[in-house]
């Protein structure tokens, strides 16, 4: 694997990485970018309080209205959703993939039930550090062909593996940055 196209800095240029970096890498060099992708994340979320976990910033500050307790569990369900797709497109043919509404999950208090207990950050960081772990396995192993298999996007049109592949490393070390 070449060294240099893995460790591509996190952002560039004082900014959010670019999508089309890690689109120019072979698929082995993204899985290696891919696995240990929470580990980029600042491990001082883990230390934060519920009410810094639960400060939602205002839009003009850059960051959304997302909290970081929101922002961290949204970054887990991509992770599910992600990977089920991926895997999808390994075992059938074609697939149509379905979208989800993250809002929505944001919207039910999936991440910050709304008069309940907070729900622990470290739990949304577990389930991203399992799956990657797993999923990299699992695509190591695959036949060079599988990284031909297609899907077709509602929104983004026909997609390969590895565009998913690149699309959800991407997407994790693009929130990452702005956490």
């Amino acid at each position: 694997m070449d060294d240099a196209r893995h460790s591509l800095p996190l952002a560039g240029r004082g900014g959010p990485p670019d999508r089309d970096a890690f689109a120019s890498m072979a698929p082995g060099d993204v899985i290696a970018r891919y696995e240990p992708g929470v580990n980029h994340l600042d491990r001082r979320v883990l230390e934060l309080s519920d009410e810094e976990l639960d400060t939602f910033f205002r839009p003009e500050a850059g960051v959304g209205r997302w909290s970081c307790r929101v922002l961290v569990g949204h970054l887990a369900d991509t992770e599910l959703v992600q990977v089920h797709r991926m895997r999808r497109m390994v075992a059938e043919e074609g697939p149509l993939l379905s979208l989800w509404d993250e809002n929505a999950f944001v919207d039910a208090g999936l991440y910050a039930p709304e008069g309940g207990e907070p729900l622990p950050v470290a739990g949304s960081v577990g389930v991203i550090h399992t799956l990657r772990l797993w999923t990299g396995q699992w695509l190591r192993a695959l036949p060079a062909g599988a990284w031909a298999r297609r899907s077709l996007h509602p929104e983004e049109g026909e997609q390969s593996l590895l565009d998913q592949l690149v699309k959800t490393t991407w997407h994790l070390e693009h929130h990452e940055w702005f956490l």
